[in-house]
């Protein structure tokens, strides 16, 4: 066969049927057998949204999300969305063609180094470095996607598609974890029994492991309250009694009092990244002197961030499993003040709720002097706590939930609540703008009888709206929630709380987004009325599911910020030269 053949039949084997990018003459001798392979290339607007559309469905499906773009600049404008979805632990495959071994080094056109540009951000690179192993470097790219839990790059040089080769085809190597060494299972048994106030973290692990039922089971065996982590809040069902919200940035106040509690906590499939853990409301959450648990299929992330006491390199799932057998007959041990635990959990979830009910727009003096600046247009226009309360409250069933990053997507951390996984994507701790469009349009290519929305403020919009078309042209209908606030408002906090409201490069004035939803192709429905958030939404969700209609849905918010984005990373400034020391 031909070596794209050799490539197409991979990529068969491994299951694709999709891969998202631009087409382009570097792979175009594969590219024309792709149909009769079973395999669409669905055509996006710019490569960063194909990379963000393979990472939502990777995420979404369990399965590889494959990602091809020209060589040169059709290459480079994925590295983003691949830092992205390295820091989400997708099983993304990055195909990059690159330019002739003929030409290479003569600066020839769109030339590019491509393999430094992704080894940051790689699981594994492979670098076909002849025809005829090219099935042999495709099969590792996405078997090790799968066994390193993240994203790899296969790089062809564009004249390697071409020739006349014998091949066999690989098949898939998936790897079969187990629960983790019996000292550390037995040491953590040992923890857990001792424990007075026990508390659950769990993570994305226990979500990639399809590991939710098996964590609730164990927390409760031992009546333990569960806390998500950062940006993971599908990582345990939200009407469970034991569940207490997400920690991190804008998460439940109520986990994080619970966790602070602790003498023992289990973190089950999380790296604690220190994002995630940071001081929030004025607390400093996180237990001290309690015993770390930590449970990872990465032994690398084991006491990397937080000192432990045990470490489990287990798969999330196996490990929840086999902790509960473990500890079936030495439950009295565990339950001991349970019904105290339990009803303080109960009494905490009740009291952040209630806050939440009340708490319908920000208290900061800023936030309180804008409101009162109000007048006219504005002076109707939506508080988005108010906003984010009616939207959770018109949630359909099974939803698809994607959020972009900045400020009042990260106070949606409070109100999002999931009952299943893969229901929750975020762009984790690489924090890029973009992220929540095309990120959900992949999510829906892969679950399409799911209901899939985004949140993305109106800065963040700006730069993947183009991806609507995408969204309309090949039939992949998708909600999107724009707040409309006209600003930069998670770094424009920054500057009310460290630079006298000096507002630089910070405020956005912008056209509807709803009107240019409609130039697109797509619904468009403007917002400015607290009691038209709920039905909005409903409204926009039936058109998706039952007429297979794109909608964007503009909200009309006030410039209301929440607490500061980075605390961690800013300190009130110290001027030395003269003609800045009084600036105002």
């Amino acid at each position: 066969m031909t070596p794209s053949e050799a490539f197409v039949e991979t990529l068969v084997a491994n299951g694709v049927t999709k891969i998202f990018g631009i087409m382009g003459s570097a792979f175009m001798d594969a590219m024309d057998i792709f149909a009769p392979a079973g395999i669409e290339l669905i055509p996006v607007v710019h490569e960063q949204g194909a990379g963000h559309m393979a990472d939502g469905y990777a995420r979404a499906s369990g399965e590889h999300g494959v990602v091809i773009g020209q060589n040169g600049p059709g290459i480079s404008n994925c590295v983003t969305a691949i830092a992205a979805a390295y820091w989400a632990h997708s099983p993304v495959v990055m195909i990059t063609p690159e330019a002739g071994t003929m030409t290479i080094g003569h600066g020839g056109f769109q030339e590019a180094h491509q393999l430094p540009m992704f080894q940051e951000f790689t699981k594994y690179q492979g670098h076909v470095n002849n025809p005829k192993r090219i099935a042999e470097f495709t099969a590792r790219c996405f078997d090790r996607a799968m066994s390193e839990i993240g994203p790899t790059q296969l790089n062809i040089p564009r004249d390697f598609f071409y020739g006349d080769i014998n091949v066999e085809i690989p098949q898939p190597m998936r790897i079969d974890r187990g629960p983790g060494g019996d000292k550390s299972l037995s040491e953590a048994v040992e923890l857990l029994c001792q424990a007075e106030f026990p508390v659950m973290v769990s993570g994305g692990g226990v979500v990639m492991a399809d590991g939710v039922d098996e964590v609730k089971a164990l927390a409760e065996l031992i009546g333990a309250p569960v806390v998500n982590s950062y940006q993971h809040n599908d990582s345990f069902p939200a009407s469970h009694p034991l569940w207490c919200g997400p920690l991190g940035y804008q998460g439940s106040k109520a986990g994080m009092k619970l966790i602070k509690k602790a003498d023992v906590v289990l973190v089950v499939g999380s790296r604690l990244g220190p994002f995630g853990t940071l001081p929030q409301y004025g607390m400093e959450y996180w237990p001290e002197n309690a015993k770390i648990i930590q449970i990872d299929a990465d032994h690398k992330m084991l006491g990397l961030v937080k000192k432990i006491s045990v470490g489990i390199c287990g798969d999330a799932k196996a490990a929840a499993v086999e902790l509960t057998a473990r500890l079936q007959d030495k439950v009295m041990a565990c339950h001991k003040n349970r019904d105290e635990r339990l009803a303080e959990v109960a009494a905490e979830k009740a009291a952040w709720e209630a806050e939440l009910d009340e708490w319908t727009h920000e208290r900061d003096p800023y936030s309180l002097d804008m409101i009162e600046e109000a007048k006219g247009e504005e002076g109707n226009w939506l508080h988005p706590r108010q906003v984010l309360r009616e939207l959770e409250k018109a949630m359909p069933e099974n939803v698809m939930v994607s959020t972009d990053i900045g400020n009042i997507n990260s106070v949606a951390h409070s109100y999002l609540r999931f009952e299943k996984p893969r229901s929750f994507f975020a762009p984790m701790s690489f924090g890029n703008c973009g992220y929540a469009l095309p990120t959900i349009i992949g999510a829906k290519a892969a679950s399409p009888d799911r209901p899939a929305i985004s949140y993305a403020g109106d800065g963040a919009w700006g730069m993947s709206m183009s991806e609507i078309m995408t969204a309309v042209r090949h039939n992949i209908p998708v909600t999107a929630v724009v707040f409309h606030n006209r600003d930069w408002g998670a770094e424009k906090k920054n500057q009310v709380e460290f630079y006298d409201r000096r507002f630089v490069a910070a405020e956005l004035e912008s056209e509807s987004w709803a009107g240019i939803a409609k130039a697109m192709g797509a619904e468009g429905i403007v917002v400015d009325q607290l009691d038209e958030v709920g039905p909005a939404l409903k409204k926009a969700v039936a058109m998706q599911m039952d007429e297979g209609k794109t909608c964007v849905i503009e909200i009309m918010c006030t410039r209301e910020l929440g607490d500061p984005f980075r605390r961690d990373a800013l300190s009130k400034p110290v001027r030395y030269l003269e003609k800045y020391k009084d600036y105002q």
